[in-house]
Formats: C-alpha cells, structure tokens, sequence
C-alpha cells in the first residue's frame, strides 16, 4: 500500500492506493460501531457495491446505501433533498460518516451533502474513475451544479480519508478513461514535465497505459496534496489546478452537461494555451503538444465553440470578479502561472 498524507492540522487525512482496497475498505472507515450512509451510481453499483457494503459490515457498521442515476446531471442541488431524507430515516448522525463509492460527480454531491447534513458529519471518498482518482477525490471541493453553471453552489469540506483502489479502473468503459486523462495530461502541463513527457510516449496505447497507472495515479495525487498543503483555499497556489477549466466549464454547461469533464478541459486546455502562445506568453510549440497528447488519448475535439456563448458562461464562472478574471497559463509544459484578465481574453487572436 502507498500511503501520503494531506497535511492540514486537525483536518489532516490520509490517502491510501492499493489494488484490492474495495475489499478492505471497511478497515479505514471510523467510527466503529457506528453508521455508514453510501452513496454511490448505477454504473458503479453492479461491480463494487456489494464488496464495499460487506467490508463495512465486517467491520461492525451498520450500512444503508443509495444509489443515483449515473451522469452529471445527478449532480444538482435538486437531489439534495432526498439524500437528507434518506440519511433522517437511517437516523445517521455526527459520529457517523458518509461514504462516496463512484466517480467525481457521486464524490461532489456525496461530499457536499456530508458539509452540509446537520452542519458537517465525515465522509469518505472511495474513488472509482481515473478522473476521481488521480484529482476531485483530493482537496476538499464538494459541489453541486447549477443550470446556470457548474459547481456554482459549494463548499470546503475535507475527507476523513481517501481510498484508491486502481483495480476499480478495469471495468471502466474507455470513454471513462480518456475522460481521467484530461486531468492527468494537465497535471504533467502545469507541475510535471517529466510526467507529460511519459504520457507522449504512452501515446495512448491503453496497455502501456495501464502499465504505468499505479504510478502516475500516485504522481497526480502526491501534485495535488502538495499544493492543496499550501493552498487549501485557492487563494493562489491552488489556482494553478484550473488550467484548462474556465473555457472547459462554459464547454460544459453549454452542452447542458452532456460534455463529458476530460473532454472539455482538454478542448480548454488547447485552446488557451493557443491564445497565450499567439500573445507571446507561452513557449511557442506548447499547444500544438498539448493537442497531440489529448488526440492521442481519444480526447479528439478540437477547441472550437460558441464564442459569444463561452465568454457569457465564463463571466458566471467562479473565478470571475469585479477585479477581472483569473486564467490559468502555461510558461512551458511543467510550468503554470495565474494571469489577470477579463473573459474577453478567450476571444483570442488565432
């Protein structure tokens, strides 16, 4: 088992990755004797919720599950009702916890509803996408989306802990997996050259890619618990994470959700990256690698869309403000900075 631990004084937890962890997961999961509520979808449920229920009741939990329409439109505010009801019946109080068995949408509502039910009870994430795994399950950012947004409704909100179990990842359907890969390629864009460099060379042949999971699974996550360390708020280092994102949301609440997340942070990580390069800002050649590498990974969209429609959205987006925007550059490929603009940026000069 490799094990690191997201230093945050009395909010601090660990983060565990192990083949085979669905069936322990029952181990980590406190308090003993108490309840458990799991949250979880209807594509994850046939394969690992029976496994994770029956570890937690080994360990002498008590254990009641629901589980939600799989997709980004599950993540709404309007599904919170329910799942407050559902925990009430169970009588699930503050000593208790909540467990998110499933991807990124399951672990924001999940994680959103356990900041939000009597004032904030723990929850455990147990991610079971590449998406999840390699970044929303790290950091605390739980959410909800908004018709007119995504994430727009939110909080910090930490886990008791974090349990990765990369066997998960073998019945996900491709298109999963290329959905994680938009941000694996932006954690080597921003932070780690190294890892970008590897990804190129993997060149989306799926088996050289699972070769190399557990470690690049283990590289992402050790990048995020660095900065969230530093940056727990997103008052600056933080906001490094968001390359790609802006354009990519407005992509995404575009397509009324139907945009999967990879996709569209890939389109964005592309496009922005063109625009900064055309500015003199990025090292010339950037883009035009990013693109490969998403292409290479089936995230095969180039960056093209409603411009008018993309900076309407952006000027909802969270990042947004009377000072001006936050955008997310690229000195070069392993070296991101925080540049003020205004959602006009995205027009571009291409």
């Amino acid at each position: 088992m490799k094990t690191l631990r997201v230093e945050l004084g009395e909010r601090s937890y660990d983060i565990r990755i192990e083949r085979g962890l669905t069936d322990r997961v029952g181990e980590f999961v406190a308090p003993k004797g108490g309840k458990a509520f799991v949250i979880t979808d209807s594509n994850v449920a046939p394969h690992y919720l029976g496994r994770a229920v029956g570890s937690l009741e080994s360990a002498g939990l008590k254990v009641r599950s629901v589980t939600l329409p799989a997709g980004e439109k599950t993540k709404s505010f309007n599904t919170l009702p329910m799942l407050y009801s559902l925990a009430l019946e169970f009588g699930l109080t503050r000593s208790d916890a909540v467990v998110t068995l499933g991807g990124g949408v399951i672990g924001d509502l999940g994680g959103f509803m356990a900041a939000t039910y009597m004032r904030g009870v723990q929850f455990v994430q147990i991610p079971t996408s590449l998406l999840a795994q390699v970044d929303s399950s790290v950091g605390g950012k739980v959410g909800v989306d908004l018709p007119e947004g995504k994430n727009l409704v939110g909080a910090f909100h930490q886990p008791s802990c974090v349990l990765i179990d990369p066997d998960t990842l073998s019945t996900l359907p491709d298109g999963f997996i290329a959905d994680g890969m938009g941000e694996v390629i932006k954690y080597g864009c921003i932070k780690d050259e190294k890892l970008f460099e590897l990804l190129e060379g993997i060149n989306g042949d799926k088996s050289q890619l699972f070769k190399h999971i557990d470690d690049i699974i283990y590289t992402c996550v050790d990048i995020k618990r660095r900065v969230v360390e530093q940056d727990e708020r997103e008052s600056g280092e933080r906001k490094l994470l968001n390359f790609g994102h802006t354009y990519g949301h407005a992509l995404e609440k575009l397509s009324g959700f139907e945009m999967s997340h990879g996709a569209a942070v890939a389109m964005g990580m592309e496009y922005i990256t063109r625009i900064s390069e055309s500015k003199g800002q990025t090292a010339a050649g950037c883009a035009e690698r990013i693109g490969g590498v998403c292409r290479a990974f089936s995230l095969n969209e180039r960056p093209s869309a409603d411009i008018d429609g993309v900076i309407a959205a952006v000027k909802n987006d969270k990042k947004s403000g009377k000072g001006g925007l936050d955008v997310v550059l690229l000195e070069r490929i392993g070296k991101a900075y925080v540049y003020r603009t205004t959602a006009d940026y995205f027009r571009g000069q291409l």
